[in-house]
């Protein structure tokens, strides 16, 4: 690995329930993901990323808005997105938010670029689907030109030319940290190496050995173009409890009602408990004790060489309660096995 393993979180700040299934409100939810935010810097936890959403099952729409309140209250975690949706964003206004988040934070700011994985933001603020393609690829191409932090002359489809245009604030480290979110699209990954922005690959589901193909182009490309060393992050999905089975039951009835809301606007069959056992013994569902995230979580670090792991550990409607008991045994528990038994390789 070219850089030193970091071990992280992130949550999409789903819509949640109390101990007797009633639902939090939106407000309440937000609440809870700062505190969320600030346990994981408590106990160890490298990167918090928050996803931006806009539909009813999440609360989070401005993931920088929750970023900047947890600036002020963490002292070491690194704050990001999961991703921002920047095809139907402004980057200028993106890049705007993450400097002045980064100045908050003292340097701790990150973004995760990318499509997103819903649509519903693209009619919600005036665009429309049939430009997919176009406005992430166009709206790419400005930020990485505005990231150099110097004058910018761009032009293209979708917005009025700029001419030695200037952005601030400027950032005291030159840049703000960046990422490509890619979901196994090639294109994505070469576009990721020609920006010199890394990629963080969304492994939700299957086998995480199906994206050793997408590794090794990122690493051939880097090399075609005369770079190296550019991080690989990881993001999928899990739930830590003090045993395997206690994990599996309390993931369970969250995963069903999310998995199969959205299987229903996709055209997915319904998950069966098979279907979500076998995606924890060999998929990405990283559930169960201590002991066996951290065993799965090195296997996919060593397979994949990846420079980042992020722990998505919100799920549907699970309580805050559990949420938080997870983090606390990932940070404590989770990551120092993980770095002990990639030491021991």
């Amino acid at each position: 690995m070219s850089t030193p393993l970091e071990l992280g979180l992130d949550t999409f700040g789903d819509s949640t329930v109390a101990a007797d299934g009633t639902r939090l409100s939106d407000a309440e939810v937000i609440r809870n993901v700062v505190a969320q935010g600030v346990l994981a810097d408590r106990v160890g936890v490298d990167f918090f990323g928050i996803g931006e959403h806009h539909r009813d099952d999440f609360a989070v729409s401005a993931p920088d808005m929750i970023l900047a309140a947890l600036a002020g209250q963490t002292s070491r975690i690194k704050l990001g997105t999961a991703v921002t949706v920047l095809s139907s964003d402004d980057p200028i206004r993106v890049y705007e938010r993450f400097a002045t988040l980064d100045a908050l934070s003292n340097g701790r700011a990150e973004v995760i670029l990318g499509r997103g994985s819903f649509t519903e933001s693209f009619p919600l603020f005036g665009y429309d689907l049939a430009d997919y393609e176009t406005l992430f690829s166009e709206k790419l191409d400005l930020f990485a030109a505005l990231r150099t932090e110097e004058p910018v002359t761009w032009s293209g489809t979708i917005r009025p030319a700029l001419k030695d245009q200037r952005v601030f604030p400027r950032t005291e480290k030159g840049s703000v940290t960046s990422w490509i979110g890619v979901g196994g699209s090639p294109e994505s990954v070469v576009r990721s190496v020609e920006y010199g922005i890394p990629m963080t690959l969304a492994i939700i589901g299957g086998d995480p050995a199906r994206f050793v193909p997408y590794v090794d182009l990122y690493r051939r490309a880097q090399a075609q173009v005369g770079v190296s060393g550019m991080p690989l992050g990881v993001h999928s999905p899990g739930h830590i409890a003090a045993t395997d089975e206690q994990a599996i039951e309390e993931l369970w009835p969250h995963q069903e009602v999310m998995r199969n809301r959205i299987g229903v606007e996709r055209g997915w069959p319904k998950i069966t408990m098979d279907e979500y056992r076998s995606e924890i013994q060999t998929g990405s569902l990283y559930v169960g004790s201590p002991d066996t995230v951290a065993t799965k979580i090195a296997k996919t670090v060593k397979l994949l060489g990846t420079d980042r792991f992020d722990l998505k550990y919100a799920t549907g409607t699970m309580p805050h309660e559990q949420l938080m008991s997870s983090i606390e045994l990932y940070g404590t528990e989770v990551i120092p096995r993980v770095r002990a038994i990639l030491e021991c390789d």
